[in-house]
């Protein structure tokens, strides 16, 4: 696709100057002292970056439940709302990380929100839903928000088989990114089992000769560090690690390198941080060197240092650090990186929400009131679902996703913890996650080369993108050829497109709900040998990542059982009362505004045919005969001329080449025209005056399509569908006989706080006793985000 970084500079250097994000972000006196840093703010300001978190009703389903969502978009420095794109692309991945469901979802003032029925036939598995914008897919996927979910298909047997990859993972990760020949370095430690689950070892380093020079021990969730220092170059240094299990597993560290840079970082009393720059090798005992910081897209950092003896020490004030992510990158004086480093800063307090039911306990069928409160207005989602061994992990709440997660690749576990536990064995499990977890948001050559990097995929500004391919006949990309994109429809909605180079073409289109026939067509009249194809707008680049997969060990037996009854149950008695899929209220005037002449065909004089029509009572159009048959000639009011050109012809909305085979059109199938009498400019076209025909159903009446045009289902945006729930608040609904065994409860992605004003929002228990969770997510427009959560036990009914 085409480069379209002159618009998106200008559109995104204004976002960025709006949201504070600019040069600005440098700080003083740095500019100039340090080209790297001077580099990333210029870099920074032509690729704002989006968030997008995505908060799931529950983190477990079964094959044939709704999955319900709701998107979050933000900008990727402050977390403030950020209302750029209109469209967020949400999928459901397999273990294989191919699409198994795909859903647009419309956001308005950067939320969306949306669900999936999942189908009945989905095998059991660990699944990842996955959402992204059109502008996040210049980057690499790895930005997309993931989750993982299981989704358990308790109709076939043979549904979740355990894992048949190796038993356990270990992994080391030098700091600053490599180890050299008799410089002290820090390693971190990974240890996992099949499922990617962290697994508590202690074992030792060894040398080529199996002489011991380090012990280690994993801290939390499997990850750990040590210190050693390599004495000789190469690959001769192995760990032996001993599980909990007393199984034995041996692993090699990374290859030593003779001569390189290592960065470390300590602790240096309260409220700083000393990072360590250390050189080994011939011409490398000297030197100045470069110390970059930055998080999100702001420069924190920026300081020059002298290498003494292979020695350079930087002191950085903790002030100076944003909560969240930090990345160190230390250059040579050549400006290349050598080394990077993450610190997490554990951010300042979030949004203060607070959630409390009015008791803890309640029976079955009664009602619960929730108050809500929070001293900051903000856009909230709430789910109360029941609590039992299938939906016992947590996903990263949406303050941990933005400061933490968002930053990192790869799955973690129990992300949640890093942020709650504040204590020295928190810090330093939050510093074993940035060395085992650490990566960059882009790629230092392209930053350094100062050159805008290439973004072929526009932010959707106003409304969904339809691409297209276009290829000549031998299948070669066909550059400059204009092509129409309708869907037949008595709201006449037209966009046009001229091939790019590389043969696609891009139409910015209207809000459109569900599913429509699209027409993708070229002027048949004057092009006939090209081929046409729609492109999925979904992204088919996917971020690397383990198969993961699901066992149910038999222990799960009873609380399967309970869900398969549960839904079954749901399916029989109350699947008739949930709210289908609505679209909302739409523009039906026609993309050309008010026509200068307007005709009802049936406030006038039937006549057979369409060449009599305009004949006897449409002066804006004149009708001629001439060789090669039927032309239209429009009347040019604004000059008092005529149009000798044809005009644009339409019949529901779709272009017209065919004028002969248009006046054999049955005139009784017509319901309006339309007549623009003046030139028209439509994007880069200009029309000689327009002519639209409508039909009473608008699907074209029965007019065959050129053979060379392109008719195609497609799925619009998601329309919007109301999570059902019944309310028990009379005594016979109370006693009625209809089962009721919903395990989520509530769900409510729209919910609005003002500022300290409490808010109560209230739902009714079901026939299922069991404990329940509540789980609320909020983001206020300053980009202070938060979440609360407690639980409350439904009783049976005495």
């Amino acid at each position: 696709m085409v480069n379209i970084y002159p618009v998106a500079f200008r559109c995104l250097t204004t976002c960025l100057l709006g949201a504070g994000l600019g040069l600005g972000a440098l700080p003083a006196g740095h500019a100039q002292s340090l080209d790297p840093g001077a580099l990333l703010a210029q870099y920074n300001q032509t690729v704002l970056h989006e968030k997008l978190f995505v908060h799931l009703d529950r983190p477990a389903y079964l094959a044939g439940e709704t999955m319900w969502l709701k998107v979050y978009a933000t900008d990727a420095t402050q977390h403030k709302p950020l209302a750029l794109s209109k469209v967020a692309y949400v999928e459901v991945l397999n273990q294989a990380r191919q699409p198994v469901l795909q859903a647009k979802l419309a956001l308005q003032n950067a939320t969306g929100q949306g669900s999936f029925v999942l189908p009945a036939g989905l095998p059991s598995g660990s699944y990842v839903v996955r959402a992204y914008t059109s502008w996040m897919k210049n980057f690499d996927p790895a930005y997309y928000f993931h989750g993982q979910v299981s989704i358990i298909n308790t109709a076939r047997a043979s549904g979740a088989r355990a894992s048949q990859g190796p038993a356990y993972e270990v992994q080391f990760f030098p700091e600053g990114g490599q180890l050299v020949r008799g410089l002290r370095s820090k390693v971190g430690l990974r240890v996992v089992d099949a499922a990617g689950h962290g697994v508590a070892a202690t074992g030792q380093v060894l040398d080529a000769q199996g002489t011991p020079v380090s012990t280690f021990e994993t801290l939390k969730f499997g990850l750990g560090s040590f210190v050693f220092t390599p004495g000789t170059a190469g690959a001769g240094y192995s760990a032996t690690v001993r599980l909990a299990n007393n199984q034995v597993l041996t692993a090699r560290l990374p290859a030593v390198q003779a001569a390189g840079y290592v960065l470390t970082l300590a602790e240096a009393g309260p409220g700083q941080l000393q990072l360590t720059a250390q050189t080994q090798g011939e011409g490398l005992a000297s030197g100045e060197v470069f110390l970059l910081g930055h998080a999100g897209q702001r420069v924190a950092v920026a300081q020059r240092g002298q290498l003494v003896a292979g020695l350079a020490t930087f002191t950085i004030d903790k002030r100076q650090l944003a909560g969240g992510i930090t990345h160190f990158t230390l250059f040579d004086a050549a400006q290349k990186p050598r080394c990077e480093r993450l610190y997490f800063r554990r951010p300042g307090p979030g949004l203060a929400l607070t959630a409390s039911p009015g008791r803890p306990a309640y029976a079955t069928r009664q009602r619960v009131a929730v108050q809500l409160a929070a001293p900051a207005a903000a856009s909230l989602s709430v789910a109360v679902y029941q609590l039992d061994s299938l939906s016992a992990s947590q996903p990263a709440d949406i303050r941990t996703f933005l400061a933490l997660t968002s930053d990192l690749k790869g799955a973690i576990e129990n992300p949640n913890y890093y942020l709650r536990d504040s204590s020295a064995a928190g810090q330093q499990a939050a510093d074993n996650l940035m060395l085992t977890q650490g990566w960059s948001r882009f790629r230092w050559e392209e930053v350094l080369a100062g050159q805008p990097p290439r973004l072929p995929y526009a932010p959707e500004l106003n409304g969904h993108f339809v691409y297209g391919r276009v290829t000549d006949a031998s299948g070669k990309p066909a550059a400059g050829v204009t092509t129409y994109l309708a869907s037949p429809s008595r709201a006449v909605r037209l966009y046009n497109s001229v091939s790019r180079p590389d043969g696609t073409v891009q139409f910015e289109t209207s809000p459109f709900y569900g599913p429509s026939k699209l027409v993708l067509q070229t002027n048949s009249q004057q092009d006939s040998t090209h081929r046409l194809e729609m492109l999925s707008p979904f992204s088919t680049r996917y971020a690397p990542g383990p198969a993961t997969t699901l066992a149910l060990p038999l222990a799960l037996t009873a609380d399967l059982t309970q869900r398969h009854v549960q839904l079954q149950a749901q399916q029989a008695f109350q699947a008739r009362f949930e709210h289908p899929y609505t679209q909302p209220a739409h523009d039906t005037v026609a993309f050309y505004g008010r026509p200068q002449e307007q005709y009802l065909l049936d406030d006038y004089t039937r006549f057979p045919t369409l060449e009599d029509v305009l004949r006897e009572y449409v002066p804006g159009v004149q009708v001629r005969l001439r060789r090669d048959g039927f032309h239209f000639m429009v009347i040019d009011r604004p000059n008092q001329t005529i149009f000798h050109d044809n005009p644009l012809t339409m019949l529901d909305g779709v272009p017209i080449f065919n004028l002969n085979q248009l006046m054999r059109l049955d005139p009784l199938k017509v319901r309006k025209l339309d007549v623009v009498t003046g030139r028209y400019y439509h994007g880069p076209l200009t029309y000689d005056g327009v002519v639209s025909f409508t039909t009473y159903q608008g699907d074209l009446g029965g007019y065959q399509l050129p053979t060379q045009a392109l008719l195609e289902e497609y799925e619009g945006l998601q329309g919007q569908r109301e999570f059902y729930a019944p309310r028990y608040e009379t005594v016979p609904q109370q006693q009625s006989r209809l089962p009721d065994f919903r395990n989520l409860l509530y769900w409510n992605p729209g919910v609005q706080l003002r500022a300290g004003q409490p808010r109560t929002l209230d739902f009714y228990t079901s026939d299922q006793a069991g404990r329940y969770l509540v789980v609320v997510q909020g983001l206020a427009p300053t980009g202070l985000a938060g979440s609360a959560s407690f639980s409350l036990e439904v009783k049976p009914a005495l």
